[in-house]
């Protein structure tokens, strides 16, 4: 049955999304959301300064002559991305597995922007130490960059559980059960996901740590506990709903082909002709 033939029908004809769907789909924002990090916006930072690629896995990117827009370019890039996905999910009005993958890749695209922000700003590591790098007095730029990290996360959050509110149903008792399904299986798919991948990186195991890991289950954590806030006032339920979402073979397919190629050819990572 179309998706777009029962978006209005009772949430009760469907208590649950299937699990595996749910997995592929999140296998394939997370892919996305790396790629868009590491060779959009890395990799396109580098061309549009004049430099010249080196090589490119799930965790790094090098560019010869990198510098500080290179080293912002892929958490630019990863917030244009979030804001694009956020508009196309608007118009995904049916079909449930789409605008699921939209909301996803929304979110997960804006929490590695807001992630990176706090995880550079506390740590003083990864790409935004690099670009304040310099800056004086460094404390005051690190405690900056550290309350952008928190302000943004916090307003992403409260963005994507409004636009998850379609997903839930206007059953109280069944709306938190739902979210926790909806955003716990992304939270665990994306990180094992990335650490797989990124314990072929050629660096070394550090990137698994401050890359893959990092990335992953730290910068998406807001996926775990933005539930929360669900059982107050503050999200508002919505009009307009869909129902959970339901098998399909052909995401089961396409992402279980994607996630392998992303591992063996992005995992080992691919180097590029010096100049």
């Amino acid at each position: 049955m179309d998706d777009s033939k029962v978006a209005n029908q009772s949430h009760e004809d469907f208590p649950y999304s299937d699990f595996w769907t749910v997995v592929a789909i999140a296998a394939v924002a997370a892919i996305c959301g790396d790629v868009i990090h590491e060779a959009i916006g890395h990799g396109g930072a580098c061309l549009a300064t004049g430099g010249h690629p080196l090589a490119l896995s799930t965790v790094h990117f090098e560019c010869e002559g990198e510098g500080k827009l290179v080293a912002a370019g892929g958490t630019l890039a990863n917030l244009a991305a979030g804001l694009a996905f956020w508009a196309a999910g608007r118009l995904a009005r049916h079909s449930t597995r789409l605008r699921y993958f939209f909301w996803l890749s929304m979110t997960m695209n804006l929490y590695a922007g807001g992630g990176y922000f706090l995880f550079s700003g506390i740590g003083n590591i990864g790409d935004w130490a690099a670009v304040i790098e310099g800056y004086q007095p460094a404390v005051l730029y690190r405690v900056l960059l550290t309350m952008l990290g928190v302000i943004t996360y916090l307003g992403f959050m409260w963005i994507s559980l409004r636009e998850m509110q379609p997903f839930l149903g206007r059953d109280r008792d069944l709306r938190l059960r739902r979210a926790r399904g909806l955003t716990l299986v992304p939270y665990f798919t994306g990180g094992i996901l990335a650490c797989i991948a990124g314990a072929l990186n050629p660096v070394g195991p550090i990137l698994i740590v401050i890359s893959a890991a990092a990335s992953s289950f730290g910068g998406a954590s807001g996926l775990i506990w933005m539930d929360e806030w669900l059982k107050g006032s503050l999200i508002p339920m919505s009009e307009f709903q869909m129902p959970p979402l339901k098998r399909s073979r052909a995401w089961l397919i396409g992402a279980a082909v994607l996630a392998v190629a992303f591992t063996a050819f992005l995992g080992p990572g691919i180097k590029f002709h010096p100049r």
